[in-house]
């Protein structure tokens, strides 16, 4: 029994499995409806926030504390972990991930997992969590929270779950509980208080929005009427966070968390301009602005550098966790690309699964991209940016 506190990874190791419990029969998405209504946060506020220290439970302060004193967080990061075609992409994604707990310095192990979306595929139903996500991540020993992808959300018109029913029972619980989704395994249920909230740990603010089930583009508003089903809430709760980070004076990093990327070379998606804009428009009208942006979608690994505000902000998809196959970009190019005046492409990867890890301290964050191909005593990345903090420049 959890005792009212959370449970996270299985207290021996198991064997990967070879096939799954529930295969993955749902492939045909051809006739599902348009955008779906966002839920409402369960603290019916502009600004929803949950906090590291919560997600730890009793342990919390504890914990947060000797982040403080360590001078540094470290976290993971990616999205389109569910692996429709069996488990073995995802689960060797998810195997090196664990082996980033083994540290010299505790200070260097990662805190939490913040996943950009697609847990499940190919539509969202609860039936499959247990093979594509409490199973691959059942010796994780740290929180698993973020924010869903569009295959999370997605149902058959016909289907007798709502959108992201799934999603919401294992992610926006109101307490640490056992899912009946994890099939025995220990892992409780997270308590985020919706699908678009700001997570706080120390040196770090995320600003995680949900842009919805369409395969394209991204949709966080009803973009002027276009899509009625939605409104200007995730807007507005952008533009809160935003303005608390001016009237907090947080001087950590900030990061948008978005499973549509805003832009991407890969040959299966496009980006989503519109949806930028709306990111922009809240940006502009808080006068702040993030240290980065993270997406998934694209299922392969990229990094731009975007001018704005006279900032350097890269924009990072990270959408290479397991979901198979990979995608290829659109055409070879020799990074770094430059697209025009104010967008490069600095670096990508459409061969490799991998996954993010990203290290914040007082001054700088640098984000850095791990290929499991490397192994799991490979600690070295194989592309990374630093951003500092104060200037908005990267190095």
């Amino acid at each position: 029994m959890s005792n009212g506190n959370p449970v996270f990874a299985q207290p021996t190791p198991q064997p990967d499995p070879t096939n799954f419990r529930n295969p993955v029969t749902d492939q045909n998405d051809q006739d599902t409806p348009g955008v779906q209504p966002v839920p409402q946060p369960a603290m019916n506020a502009v600004e929803s926030v949950l906090t590291l220290a919560q997600v730890y439970g009793s342990q919390g302060a504890t914990i947060t504390q000797e982040i403080h004193d360590s001078g540094q967080i470290v976290f993971h990061s990616v999205g389109d972990t569910g692996s429709a075609k069996g488990p073995e992409t995802q689960s060797l994604v998810a195997d090196k991930m664990v082996s980033d707990f083994d540290e010299d310095d505790p200070a260097d192990a990662p805190s939490f997992f913040y996943h950009l979306g697609d847990l499940v595929y190919y539509f969202g139903e609860s039936v499959y969590y247990y093979d594509q996500f409490f199973e691959p991540y059942r010796s994780y020993p740290a929180p698993i929270l973020g924010i869903p992808g569009n295959h999370d959300g997605i149902v058959y018109p016909t289907d007798p779950e709502t959108t992201l029913t799934g999603y919401l029972a294992n992610f926006c619980a109101t307490a640490f509980t056992p899912s009946p989704d994890a099939g025995g395994l220990v892992r409780t249920t997270m308590i985020q208080p919706g699908v678009y909230y700001t997570f706080e740990a120390p040196f770090v603010r995320i600003l995680g929005v949900y842009s919805n089930v369409l395969e394209d583009p991204g949709v966080i508003s009803d973009q002027g009427g276009t899509y009625p089903t939605l409104d200007q809430r995730q807007v507005a709760f952008l533009t809160a966070a935003l303005q608390r980070v001016k009237s907090d004076s947080f001087t950590g990093a900030v990061v948008i968390a978005v499973h549509h990327p805003p832009f991407t070379g890969g040959s299966e998606h496009g980006g989503s301009p519109l949806m930028l804009a709306d990111i922009d428009m809240a940006c502009t009208t808080a006068g702040v602005w993030p240290h980065a942006v993270l997406s998934g979608h694209s299922h392969n690994y990229q990094r731009f550098t975007r001018l704005v505000n006279g900032y350097q902000i890269p924009y990072v998809v990270a959408g290479c966790g397991g979901h198979s196959p990979l995608s290829a970009m659109r055409t070879t190019l020799r990074t770094p690309y430059q697209i025009d005046d104010t967008l490069t492409l600095e670096s990508y990867d459409d061969t490799d699964y991998g996954y993010l890890r990203i290290v914040v301290n007082a001054t700088t964050m640098r984000i850095e991209f791990h290929p499991e191909a490397d192994g799991g005593t490979t600690k070295t990345p194989d592309d990374d940016v630093t951003i500092d903090l104060v200037s908005h420049t990267v190095s």
